[in-house]
């Protein structure tokens, strides 16, 4: 279980612009990026019930077209994020396709989406 660590930033509308720009570019940087996903707590909890989470890290695992060793060094320091840059072949091997909710190219998180399009309201 990830520790909660309120004085970082976890908050969903900081983390995901931060993922899906700053971040996303960084790798890019050095690899090319297929798809981003979520996995851990954000990919098994709905998102409509990620208010449990305050304060929780955010598993975010990346597909490019190549594995980064340490790729935990290119996340800024004040986000409450753990980073995992593999392969298409590594990610199918690890990972259950079930337990990933993908967010890059296509965002599958429709509940946060439409909540910010309609002023917070549901």
């Amino acid at each position: 279980m990830s520790r909660v660590k309120l004085e970082a930033i976890w908050q969903h509308d900081k983390v995901l612009p931060y993922i899906l720009t700053t971040l996303r570019e960084k790798i890019h940087d050095i690899t090319a990026v297929e798809k981003i996903f979520l996995f851990g707590s954000r990919g098994r909890v709905p998102t409509e019930q990620w208010n449990q989470l305050e304060g929780k890290d955010w598993d975010v695992l990346v597909q490019a077209k190549c594995k980064l060793k340490n790729a935990q060094v290119l996340v800024d320091k004040d986000y409450h994020l753990d980073l995992v840059v593999l392969d298409e072949k590594r990610i199918n091997t690890y990972y259950n396709p079930s337990s990933l909710k993908l967010i890059f190219p296509e965002n599958e998180l429709n509940y946060l989406t439409s909540k910010k399009e309609n002023n917070g309201n549901i």
